[in-house]
């Protein structure tokens, strides 16, 4: 696939499904400034991430890693004024500037940005019995991936949606033997997803403006 081709699809899908939204044009500035890292879900992706949370007619969503809150603020714009939204950043830096796209985007009372590492701020919401979540994002780093999806199993109701991002690594996640810890701790997630009794799961590749990768998908039974 030519990569410019691809990035050219993404453009006229975005100027289909997306359109122009100040917030979310914002967001993606203010991130580019502030030396954020151009990782965020693209427009089409953010919108399918929407459309879940929408779907799953979503009141509470769990976020693992916020970077800017780009994709935040697709999801946040799901949920009902009485829904609620947290979102785990380790950074505190990227975290004020998620924060401040959040609010301008509206989303200020949707919205908790929890700064710490996110295995610890999971096991603490675990231990406080907090209220289970109907859809779930993990988009962090991907060595913890496993850890990430064995809290989220304890944090999620039956009916909850789980998703895990860029899970195939340019084509990397099928080789077996590599070293690399992101390539092994994303196969150790999809090898969970497939064997856990509690799901049922799927992954599809993607292609776009952010290159050869994917998504897994699980319902939780």
């Amino acid at each position: 696939m030519n990569a410019d081709r691809a990035y050219d699809v993404d453009a006229y899908l975005s100027g289909l499904f997306v359109g122009e939204d100040d917030a979310l044009e914002r967001a993606l500035e203010r991130s580019a400034a502030a030396g954020l890292p151009p990782i965020a879900v693209s427009p089409p992706q953010g919108k399918l991430l929407h459309l879940l949370a929408r779907v799953r007619g979503a009141r509470r969503i769990l976020e693992v890693g916020t970077l800017g809150g780009y994709s935040t603020i697709w999801l946040a714009r799901a949920l009902p004024r009485d829904g609620a939204l947290i979102t785990l950043e380790i950074d505190a830096e990227h975290a004020a500037v998620a924060r401040e796209n959040i609010a301008t985007a509206g989303l200020r009372d949707l919205v908790t940005v929890e700064v710490a590492p996110a295995l610890q701020t999971l096991d603490r919401l675990i231990a406080s019995g907090a209220e289970p979540f109907d859809l779930i994002f993990i988009d962090a780093d991907k060595e913890n991936n496993p850890n990430y999806l064995r809290r989220a199993l304890d944090l999620s109701r039956a009916g909850a949606l789980i998703v895990v991002d860029n899970v195939v690594r340019g084509g990397a996640v099928a080789d077996g033997r590599s070293s690399d810890p992101d390539v092994i701790g994303t196969r150790r997630c999809l090898e969970m997803m497939a064997r856990e009794p509690r799901l049922q799961a799927t992954a599809i590749q993607t292609v776009g403006q952010k290159g050869y990768d994917g998504f897994a998908l699980a319902l939780v039974i």
